[in-house]
C-alpha cells in the first residue's frame, strides 16, 4: 500500500500479562447477562461477518472474558480514533485469547445515552485541494431538549452530509464503496445511535468486534440494581471520589472531572432532556429543570422505562464492568484518566477493575505527505508545531552554508568582544557594566534581524516548497490538532479502500506486543 502508519509515541511502560492475569482471576464465575442479548449487535455476512458472529456466540456462552472500549456516537463514525480503540481491543482479545487458550472477546461500548450533540453532528476530512473540510449534520437549537444520542434521529440533513462528504472526496471506486457503506448505516429514520453503531458493526466485524448498545433496554435493566446502589449511596461515594482527587492532585496529577460537589453519579431523562442529578435533602433534584425524584421514584423508572435513567462518565466504565466479565479497557488519555479516578467506585460497588490499556496512536502517513517528511528529515510529529515557526525553523535550515557560518562567527565575535569590553570597563568603573550589556544585546539584536530578512527572502523564494510542507501539516495536523482527533476514518477509506485497515490492524497488534512483551508468555 502506498500508505503507512507511523506511532504518536510508545506505551509509558509494559504492563506485562501479569496484569491482565489478576483481571482475569478476579472474573471467575462473571458472565454478560443473557436477558441482554439484543444489545449485542454483529453485521456483515459470509466470511466478514463471521468472526463478530462467533465472538457474540461465545460472550453469550458464558465461557469467554471480554475487553472493552467505547465511545460516543459521531456523524460518520467520528474521529479516527474511534476505530484505533476498536482495533487495540480486537488485538488485545487475540494476544490474550492466544496466550491464555480462553476465548477472550473485543466488545465496543457506544455510549448512546450521551446528549452532547455539537460534539456528535459533525466530522472532517481532508478535501481534494488539500484543505481540511467539515461536514455539519446540523446544529441543535439552544431552546431543544438535550436528547441522548439514542433519540436523536440522523435525520433528512443526512442527505446533504453525505452529498457534502462524497464532494470532498477524491472520485474512485474506493470513494463509491465508502459512501455506499456510509448511506447504508446512516438512515434518516435511525438514530445517531444506532446508525453508529450499525457503521462499526459493518466495519469491523471481520476484526470479531462486537458492538454493544449501551443505551439498549434489556441492558438497562441488567445495569439498574447497579445504578441504584449508586444513588443509594451517592453521597459517601461524592465523598470518597472528593477524597481520591485530591490524592490524585497531591501526587501532580489533575483529575478529568470535578467532584465533591453534591452531584450524583447517574443522570435521567427528564423535561429538558438528560440531566444529572443532584443530592437534595429526600432524594435528588435535576441540575437544569429541578424536578425532583425520590429513590423509589427511580427505582420504579429502572422497572417501568429503564431506558431513561443512566449512568454518568464517571459511572459507566463501571456498569461496563458489571455486566461484561472484562479483564482490560481500552481508552485515550481521557478514559484512562476516568478509570484512574473511580477506583473508589469499584471498591465501594464490589466490581472487578479492569486493566486500564492505552489505545495505539499515531498517524496514517500517504505516500505524498512521507515524501514532504522525507525531505526536509522530519517526522509526523515535527509538524506538530505552529506553522509559522516550522516554516522559519525550514527556512533557517535551508541558509546557505557562507550565510549560516558566518551569522554563527558574528555572533561568537560579538559575545567576545563586548565581554572583553565589559571586563575592561567594570575596572574602570562599575555602574558602566550595565550599559555595555545594553550596547552587547542592541548588537545582537542587530543580528537577528539580519537572519530574519534572510529566513524571510527565503519563504518568498520557496513559496511552492512551504506550501507543500503547509499541506503535510494540515494531513498530520489539521487545525493544529493530532489527525487522529479530527479527521474521519472514511478520509482515507475513500482513498485506499478496506486494505487500509489491515495496515492498522498491524499496527494495534505491535502496540499490544510492546505492552505485554515484559510478560513470561504463561503467566
Amino acid at each position: 500500500m502506498t500508505v503507512r502508519f507511523e506511532p504518536l509515541s510508545p506505551p509509558r511502560a509494559p504492563l506485562g500479562l501479569a496484569s491482565y492475569a489478576a483481571a482475569r482471576a478476579a472474573q471467575a464465575g462473571r458472565a454478560f447477562p443473557p436477558a441482554a442479548a439484543d444489545a449485542l449487535l454483529v453485521a456483515g455476512a459470509g466470511p466478514d461477518g463471521e468472526p463478530a458472529a462467533r465472538a457474540r456466540d461465545a460472550l453469550l456462552s458464558g465461557q469467554a472474558l471480554a475487553v472493552t472500549t467505547g465511545q460516543q456516537p459521531g456523524l460518520f463514525t467520528g474521529p479516527l480514533y474511534t476505530i484505533y480503540k476498536a482495533l487495540t481491543a480486537a488485538a488485545l482479545a487475540e494476544a490474550l485469547a492466544t496466550r491464555w487458550a480462553h476465548p477472550v472477546v473485543p466488545v465496543f461500548w457506544v455510549a448512546g445515552d450521551d446528549h452532547d450533540f455539537v460534539e456528535i453532528n459533525h466530522c472532517a476530512v481532508v478535501a481534494s485541494d488539500g484543505t481540511v473540510q467539515t461536514i455539519v449534520l446540523r446544529e441543535r437549537p439552544a431552546d431543544a431538549p438535550m436528547l441522548p444520542a439514542y433519540r436523536e434521529a440522523v435525520g433528512p440533513e443526512v442527505g446533504a452530509a453525505l452529498a457534502a462528504l462524497e464532494a470532498a472526496l477524491p472520485p474512485n471506486d474506493f470513494r463509491a464503496a465508502t459512501m455506499s457503506w456510509l448511506g447504508a448505516a446512516y438512515l434518516p429514520e435511525r438514530s445517531m445511535a444506532e446508525a453508529h453503531a450499525a457503521a462499526l458493526a459493518e466495519l469491523l466485524a471481520p476484526f470479531g468486534v462486537v458492538i454493544c448498545r449501551g443505551w439498549d433496554a434489556s441492558l438497562k435493566r441488567a445495569a439498574g440494581p447497579l445504578v441504584l446502589d449508586a444513588l443509594r449511596a451517592a453521597r459517601p461515594l461524592d465523598e470518597a471520589l472528593a477524597r481520591e482527587a485530591a490524592r490524585l492532585r497531591d501526587a501532580g496529577e489533575a483529575p478529568p472531572v470535578a467532584v465533591g460537589d453534591g452531584m450524583g453519579l447517574a443522570m435521567v431523562e427528564g423535561a429538558g432532556g438528560r440531566d444529572r442529578l443532584r443530592i437534595a435533602e429526600a432524594g435528588f433534584v435535576t441540575r437544569r429543570s429541578g424536578e425532583r425524584f425520590l429513590l423509589a421514584d427511580l427505582e420504579a423508572m429502572v422497572r417501568a422505562t429503564p431506558g431513561r435513567l443512566s449512568a454518568n462518565v464517571l459511572l459507566r466504565p463501571v456498569v461496563e464492568a458489571q455486566l461484561l466479565p472484562t479483564v482490560a479497557y481500552v481508552g485515550g488519555p481521557a478514559e484512562l484518566g476516568y478509570l484512574q479516578q473511580v477506583v473508589p467506585l469499584f471498591a465501594h460497588l464490589a466490581v472487578p477493575r479492569p486493566v486500564p490499556t492505552p489505545r495505539v496512536s499515531g498517524f496514517i502517513v500517504e505516500a505524498k505527505v512521507a515524501k514532504t517528511l522525507e525531505r526536509f528529515g522530519l517526522t509526523p510529529a515535527d509538524l506538530g508545531r505552529p506553522e509559522g515557526e516550522l516554516a522559519s525553523a525550514i527556512a533557517r535550515e535551508a541558509l546557505p552554508a557562507d550565510a549560516a557560518e558566518a551569522l554563527a562567527a558574528l555572533r561568537a565575535a560579538l559575545d567576545e568582544r563586548y565581554a572583553a569590553v565589559q571586563e575592561a570597563s567594570v575596572r574602570i568603573e562599575r555602574t558602566l557594566e550595565r550599559p555595555v550589556e545594553t550596547a552587547r544585546n542592541q548588537a545582537v539584536h542587530g543580528v537577528d534581524e539580519i537572519e530574519k530578512r534572510l529566513v524571510a527572502a527565503l519563504k518568498r523564494n520557496n513559496e511552492t516548497t512551504l506550501q507543500q510542507l503547509a499541506r503535510a501539516r494540515g494531513n498530520l495536523w489539521p487545525g493544529g490538532h493530532a489527525q487522529e482527533r479530527v479527521l474521519t476514518v472514511a478520509n482515507y477509506l475513500a482513498r485506499h479502500g478496506r486494505p487500509l485497515l489491515a495496515v492498522l490492524q498491524q499496527a494495534a497488534r505491535d502496540h499490544v506486543e510492546r505492552l505485554l512483551e515484559a510478560a513470561p508468555s504463561g503467566a
